[in-house]
């Protein structure tokens, strides 16, 4: 698909068929996130994927925001050391996890699966529920599956380009 194509295909799915992803779609995704460009391509980035029962049921402890999703994927980044974690680390190991996931987002509805980038979840009680090691962060889940319901009237909502774009004069 054109890449600007794609692009307005993608939007943020609220609602979600339960059937599982399939493994091949996945290993897609999954792959999209490895080949995605980092901060000095330190590969930071650490995904768990979590699509078992078991599994969701943990993250509806974490979260609301789940969509009915059959896999969702948290996206971590590996931590300096505690003692030198710096601020410059963590503001890079967000931007990272912000462009691991926008990579599996796209490759995802580019596969005809749907995704929404969540913020809005427990991330110490994930750590918890999930055995995750202190030296990773989770800063997104990533919920993916089969689109049960069209985007909201919003999603066609765009600024023109002139309010959100100005060239340098000098």
């Amino acid at each position: 698909m054109d890449f600007l194509e794609l692009a307005k295909e993608r939007y943020s799915v609220r609602k979600m068929k339960p059937e599982r992803v399939k493994q091949e779609d996945l290993n897609k995704i999954l792959e999209a996130a490895r080949l995605s460009p980092t901060a000095k391509n330190m590969q930071r980035e650490r995904l768990l994927v979590v699509n078992t029962e078991e599994g969701i049921e943990k993250i509806k402890q974490c979260t609301s925001c789940d969509f009915g999703a059959s896999t969702i994927i948290v996206i971590s980044y590996e931590k300096d050391d505690e003692q030198n974690e710096s601020e410059e680390s963590r503001k890079y190991g967000l931007i990272d996890t912000g462009i691991v996931a926008t990579h599996m987002c796209l490759e995802a509805t580019d596969l005809g699966l749907g995704t929404t980038m969540v913020g809005l979840f427990d991330r110490e009680l994930t750590k918890k529920l999930f055995n995750i090691p202190a030296k990773y962060q989770p800063e997104l889940l990533l919920p993916i599956g089969y689109i049960d319901r069209k985007p909201s009237i919003l999603h066609e909502r765009r600024k023109p380009i002139e309010e959100l774009v100005k060239y340098n004069k000098y």
